[in-house]
């Protein structure tokens, strides 16, 4: 069985507690045995996998079968084309050469639902979104390349992986996906 949840902000990726504030998937009355297949930090949000099938995890996230993940990050200010062209030649970030990434300005820029709580605003700084496509998913890989490249990520949303899309998904809802679903996840 494979499912695709839209976690919510201030979740956990796991089911125990981590001693944290942060809510856990135990709360979303899963079937038993099915485990997140890869993360997101508490503070991200959009298209979490499960399943109870072994092997996923590896088929998914080995970086060496390069399956694309894609995110929306709100970042502050308004990166140039030059910005951009870093995050596309691949960057080093704590000591770690990160692979390229497909990265672009969302022209026009989405509506997304506001977060609660909502993200920080400052007056003198406008903020954007961008679209980044990764091939792996190191820690806080997003958040620190665009920390790089002088752009920190307010709000980060994993919006698709392979071809499958978390569409119209309402925040904190889950469901089973079909044999086509399932097919677009490993395009």
């Amino acid at each position: 069985m494979l499912l695709a949840l839209n976690k919510p902000y201030g979740c956990l990726s796991q089911f125990t507690p981590d001693g944290s504030s942060n809510r856990t998937l135990a709360e979303f009355g899963f079937p038993p045995n099915v485990y997140p297949l890869g993360r997101l930090d508490a503070d991200s949000e959009g298209l979490l996998l499960l399943s109870d099938e072994p092997g996923l995890n590896t088929r998914l996230l080995d970086p060496k079968h390069a399956h694309k993940r894609c995110y929306w990050a709100q970042v502050e200010k308004m990166p140039t084309d030059e910005s951009l062209k870093k995050l596309e030649e691949g960057l080093t970030i704590q000591d770690y050469q990160a692979r390229p990434v497909r990265a672009c300005l969302l022209d026009p820029q989405p509506m997304v639902p506001p977060r609660d709580p909502p993200i920080r605003v400052r007056k003198t700084v406008p903020d954007c979104w961008i679209a980044l496509e990764l091939t792996e998913g190191k820690n806080r890989q997003v958040r620190r390349m665009t920390a790089a490249i002088g752009h920190p990520t307010l709000r980060l949303i994993r919006m698709r992986i392979g071809k499958f899309e978390l569409g119209e998904l309402p925040v904190g809802n889950w469901q089973e996906l079909d044999a086509r679903e399932r097919a677009a996840v490993f395009a």
